[in-house]
């Protein structure tokens, strides 16, 4: 009983306000999302005699679940949040091991879907939380500015057990993330330039290796390659990209207007719903909408780090930086990979992309978010940003 003590949801400290900007530039995302998820998806559903708003109702179903993802994971006190952290981590490997068992679905040679009835579930999205917040407890116990490698080993492997059961579904773009997290994580955390090197130089190796052993898929090499040898392959390897490209660029400063892109229409860019919703917005809205959708992620990423300043303790605080890092790292990689910066690596666009688990996981880790920005210090003398 002693260790749950901490699990009344009726916490007693005096409860701050909501980050009200932070919730109205998730709300404006998601609707923004909605809207270009109809006008991507409405002519190819249409052409396949389906109802043109099907996708949108799903994705709207999802959004209204994800909201109220975002409320209830907000009710909780952080120190429940803490407490439950290892259990939330160790769900997450339970479930990363049931989708690689003959439950899991697989499709387009990728086994990553526990089937529910009318809808799938991934939990590789669940572990995006369930690692920022085992890291965050495993990291939070250091002593500040003092981070030796026996604990910095420890993190390695917090993150490297999932990501071998994700590697194996596969999955490499959610690998990617993990990776990201955990540098920005040991960096707050204490890790110092030094360190942060020793394992950039060992990643590089490893790598390397993994190239050398062919231990990444054909489609994965592919990719790279594609990327590499951008003006060839037009129309096998890089077709993805360059319509994607050409989408975006055809929507000029102010857009085509809505429903009114003819690669969008002509359904030419594959994915378009879900890596690649980025490029309804180029095309549609403009360079000027891209640039106001970018700001509100920038917004997003901004409030997350104004909250982890305010956080109480050092857990809260790597906690909102890793959720900051998850969502800043997911927008610069889809955007990039949607302009031809960064290679195709099927990394979905936060709160606007189409799916479930990815929304739900994003609402989740706003809603701890919020959970520790309600219980910010309002101790006179302790840390305290506005």
């Amino acid at each position: 009983m002693g260790e749950f003590a901490g699990l009344d949801l009726r916490d007693q400290r005096t409860r701050g306000r909501p980050d009200y900007v932070l919730i109205m530039a998730v709300i404006v995302l998601s609707f923004v999302g909605l809207v270009m998820i109809y006008t991507a998806s409405a002519p190819r559903l249409e052409t396949e005699g389906l109802s043109r708003s099907s996708e949108l109702v799903r994705q709207a179903i999802f959004v209204g679940g994800g909201l109220m993802v975002f409320a209830l994971a907000s009710l909780p006190s952080d120190r429940t949040w803490r407490l439950l952290s290892p259990y939330i981590y160790g769900a997450s490997l339970l479930l990363l091991l049931a989708v690689l068992s003959p439950i899991g679905a697989v499709r387009q040679g990728a086994q990553r879907w526990i089937p529910f009835g009318i809808m799938d579930f991934q939990p590789a999205e669940f572990a995006k939380p369930a690692v920022i917040l085992g890291l965050a407890l495993l990291l939070a116990s250091a002593q500040e500015n003092e981070m030796r490698w026996v604990r910095i080993a420890r993190a390695i492997g917090l993150v490297a057990a999932p990501s071998v059961l994700i590697f194996l579904q596969p999955d490499l773009g959610t690998m990617l993330v993990f990776g990201f997290v955990l540098v920005v994580m040991l960096f707050v955390a204490g890790t110092t330039i030094r360190q942060l090197l020793v394992i950039a130089v060992a990643s590089v190796v490893l790598l390397i290796a993994a190239f050398q052993l062919d231990v990444l898929e054909e489609y994965q090499l592919n990719r790279i390659a594609g990327f590499l040898n951008a003006g060839e392959q037009t129309l096998t390897v890089n077709y993805n990209q360059n319509q994607s490209q050409i989408a975006i660029g055809s929507g000029g400063l102010f857009g085509l207007g809505l429903g009114e892109g003819s690669q969008t229409n002509l359904a030419f860019v594959p994915a378009q719903t879900t890596d690649f919703i980025f490029t309804a917005v180029g095309e549609q809205l403009g360079f000027l909408g891209a640039v106001v959708v970018l700001g509100l992620f920038f917004l997003v990423v901004w409030r997350l780090l104004v909250i982890a300043a305010n956080a109480r303790d050092r857990w809260g605080t790597l906690v909102v930086t890793g959720v900051a890092a998850m969502i800043g790292f997911h927008v610069f990689v889809n955007v990039g990979m949607a302009i031809g910066l960064l290679p195709v690596t099927g990394l979905p666009l936060p709160l606007m992309s189409f799916g479930g688990s990815f929304y739900g996981s994003i609402m989740l880790s706003l809603g701890i978010s919020q959970s520790i920005w309600f219980r910010r210090s309002r101790v006179p003398g302790e840390r305290h940003l506005l």
